[in-house]
């Protein structure tokens, strides 16, 4: 079922209340993981401590046109729960001793791109597809070291990060569903040609990391593909009431 921005907006305040991370344990990692892991650890952390305003000011125009107050304030907690994980991975870098990265090429496009737009359907697909990958990473990020703070810090991303997602494919669908017929042929095709863009530039930046969670450049393909394509499917349903058939769970974290 498709849920309101009210119930978002509680949710979004309910979940920032839960500390899931010993900040009590110090970080335990090896040289070797820290050489596969860290500079995509730093360009990930940089790239979720947006101030967001770009995206709420698209946020409150579209909330505007359709009448739902509420939908800004459910982003503006969607925003601080995103920069709550870059204070974390921050922090665990600084405990590394290492410095934060001030800048990134990914970084920098993405920032560029997302600054240019004013839409709320290039931004919920955007987010989308990034915060598809990001689960792919962070689960990978988990699994290439021993450390378990930074497991832990992993943890309490991707279980963010599975509420994100349906957050957006939501708001995704009621979008989508004010198009006509021809329109949204020519919105898939749009967004395959941004998804396969991403994904390949992610992959380019941060193939290094994801290999050393043991996911292969086949791996993360495939499961970016499934991803995109669950998304597709959850626009096509025909009325709210299918929504009930996909089902979204807590992100799977191997111990």
């Amino acid at each position: 079922m498709l849920h309101s921005s009210l119930f978002w907006k509680k949710h979004f305040e309910h979940n920032i209340t839960k500390q899931r991370v010993d900040w009590n344990q110090p970080p335990h990692i090896t040289q070797f993981e820290k050489e596969n892991i860290l500079y995509s650890l730093k360009a990930w952390q940089l790239g979720e401590t947006s101030d967001g305003k770009h995206l709420l000011a698209a946020a409150t125009k579209y909330a505007a046109r359709i009448n739902d107050p509420v939908y800004p304030e459910a982003v503006k907690l969607f925003i601080k729960e995103e920069q709550k994980h870059g204070n974390n991975l921050g922090k665990y870098i600084d405990q590394l001793g290492e410095k934060r990265m001030k800048k990134d090429w990914g970084d920098t496009l993405f920032r560029k791109i997302r600054y240019l737009n004013t839409s709320m359907e290039l931004w919920t697909i955007t987010v989308i597809i990034v915060e598809s990958a990001a689960q792919v990473f962070y689960q990978a990020l988990h699994d290439a070291t021993s450390c378990a703070l930074l497991k832990e810090i992993c943890t309490d991303i991707l279980i963010d990060e599975a509420h994100h997602i349906k957050f957006q494919n939501e708001r995704m669908f009621m979008i989508f569903q004010q198009k006509k017929f021809y329109n949204k042929a020519i919105s898939i095709g749009l967004y395959a040609l941004l998804f396969f863009l991403t994904i390949h530039a992610i992959w380019f930046g941060h193939g290094k990391a994801l290999q050393a969670g043991k996911v292969s450049k086949k791996d993360f393909m495939r499961q970016m593909y499934y991803k995109f394509f669950k998304s597709m499917q959850f626009l096509h349903a025909p009325h709210a009431d299918e929504q009930r058939a996909f089902e979204y769970k807590e992100a799977r974290v191997l111990f």
